[in-house]
């Protein structure tokens, strides 16, 4: 079963006179990258967090958001003094130090030094702590959420993605007898345009005639392309049915599908093989497009 990398996942719970909320969204990457927006007294909980997701997500762009209210409003702020006299002397070292340089800073109002990290904090340090535990602990049921939400996404994109693999089978099925019958078809005109241009001559060697009819036919021989792709076909569908995360492999083996596609059309030397090549080619772009979300 394949799992998509696109992903929702919420989850809400209270702890004394605070409401909290989780959310978690995924979206399809060629890697596996995490976004954070916690609040300040839950950034020492970066690492914890990640983890956590890292034993869910393999592959995809991960946004966490974790907020938290009070009942009776938004949670109250306090000045941290410490703080903001450590904060006013950096900004004086680094003015100071500018100004040597004869680089012109502008002024830093109070404003601006109020939104620098740890100047305001929240409630007290110890009920903020339990606060956090409370909503850690709610990480793995928020995990195994978004897991089951990109395992219902992946099911809907493996059934889609089999019957493009199904339609791809069929075609190459019809190809086999196309270039089957298209042989008989390529020797024959050649006999008669050799005909035509060198009429009823003795000249021509009827043993270099057909060794040159069978080079002719060798170079357009699409068999070992067909047989690929009935190869290609038979892996994807192994890919499909592991439990591993098999996105990059099933996204290189479309690359692989395209290509023998590509040499087919270029061989094709008939109407209707060339447009059963070009079908099958609309096929294996739709498909690359429907395997991009695959993890």
């Amino acid at each position: 079963m394949i799992k998509s990398m696109t992903g929702f996942a919420s989850l809400q719970g209270t702890f004394g006179q605070y409401d909290w909320t989780w959310e978690v969204r995924t979206v399809n990457a060629r890697g596996f990258e995490a976004r954070l927006r916690l609040p300040d007294w839950m950034e020492r909980s970066d690492q914890l967090i990640r983890r956590e997701l890292a034993k869910t997500v393999k592959r995809g762009n991960v946004t966490v958001t974790a907020k938290a209210q009070s009942y009776t409003g938004s949670m109250e702020e306090q000045l941290d003094v410490d703080v903001l006299k450590q904060r006013i002397s950096h900004i004086a070292e680094i003015e100071t130090e500018a100004e040597k340089q004869g680089v012109a800073l502008a002024s830093s109002s109070a404003a601006d030094i109020l939104m620098l990290r740890g100047v305001l904090t929240g409630e007290g340090d110890d009920e903020l702590k339990d606060l956090r535990e409370s909503m850690l602990q709610g990480l793995p049921e928020l995990m195994a959420q978004l897991d089951n939400a990109r395992k219902d996404e992946g099911t809907a994109l493996e059934k889609i993605l089999n019957g493009q693999i199904d339609w791809i089978e069929s075609l190459l099925a019809d190809a086999g007898e196309l270039a089957e019958a298209r042989s008989d078809r390529m020797a024959d005109r050649l006999r008669e345009r050799l005909a035509r241009v060198l009429g009823p001559s003795d000249m021509v060697d009827d043993g270099r005639l057909e060794q040159e009819i069978a080079f002719i036919a060798v170079k357009a021989d699409v068999t070992e392309e067909i047989d690929r792709l009935k190869a290609h076909v038979s892996s994807a569908r192994d890919l499909l049915a592991s439990h591993a995360a098999a996105g990059r492999r099933l996204d290189f083996l479309a690359q692989e599908f395209n290509r023998e596609a590509n040499t087919l059309c270029a061989k094709a030397q008939s109407p209707d093989l060339s447009r059963l090549g070009l079908d099958l080619k609309a096929t294996i772009d739709q498909m690359r497009e429907q395997l991009q979300n695959v993890e």
